[in-house]
């Protein structure tokens, strides 16, 4: 059965992070190497990219990757971006996700309207974009990772301020991974689908494959509005 573009683009994106010869298997399955250069985890973490019914694991020696391969065996390829699964069958100590891998075609695309608040254009250092880091909070902050943007940032002003942004950081494969950030005090008023539909118009526009990679589930509503699909999740695993 032909895989959709789609999912091929994202998977060949992940076998490209995974830094070894790895691939996800057409007819499923988990496929797990030892890659001591991976960058779907931080470095000496455990890394798993489920897309499409299939999943690649990298891990940071060989040895770990036989334990990490024999502990995943006992679960279906669905939970092995499962958090709570994962701890039953691995010695884990640290988790980072799971979170939700989005992306958007072209023709699946839907733009937001504006209102009466437009997005303007910022460059992606402005000292604006750190203020409404500071005001978001370091979670929150650290979560959009604005300051990684290399795209033009797209904002949102009221009260003197940049009260919204969204802008999206260049990736191997072309690829433009999408961050997003709102003012606590002024979430759910729609600004942050009209800032990322401005973001996602202008990676579209470059030829780039947008990723939207989200934990929370308002974040992944307003992706889901956008047109993107999810099509699988990221796990990241520190082992004991």
């Amino acid at each position: 059965m032909p895989v959709d573009p789609l999912l091929a683009r994202a998977r060949a994106l992940w076998e490209g992070l995974a830094a070894a010869p790895v691939s996800f298997a057409p007819r499923g399955g988990v496929s797990v190497v030892a890659s001591p250069e991976s960058s779907l985890c931080p470095a000496g973490w455990v890394g798993v990219v489920s897309l499409g019914g299939a999943a690649i694991v990298t891990a940071p020696t060989e040895r770990s990757a036989a334990l990490v391969r024999d502990g995943l065996a006992a679960l279906p390829v669905e939970a092995v971006t499962d958090a709570d699964a994962v701890c039953e069958v691995l010695p884990v100590v640290r988790v980072l996700g799971p979170a939700t891998l989005s992306y958007a075609s072209p023709d699946a695309f839907r733009s937001a309207s504006p209102g009466a608040l437009a997005a303007r254009r910022l460059p992606g250092d402005h000292p604006d974009l750190r203020r409404l880091e500071v005001a978001a909070g370091e979670d929150d902050a650290g979560e959009a990772a604005l300051r990684d943007i290399t795209s033009p940032a797209f904002v949102i002003r009221a009260g003197g301020g940049v009260v919204a942004a969204a802008g999206y950081q260049a990736w191997p494969g072309r690829v433009a991974h999408i961050s997003v950030l709102t003012d606590p005090a002024w979430r759910g008023r729609g600004l942050a689908k009209v800032t990322a539909s401005a973001t996602v118009a202008h990676a579209l526009a470059a030829g780039l494959l947008p990723q939207w990679c989200a934990r929370p589930l308002a974040s992944r509503r307003v992706a889901a509005a956008l047109g993107f699909q999810e099509l699988g999740a990221q796990l990241s695993i520190e082992l004991a």
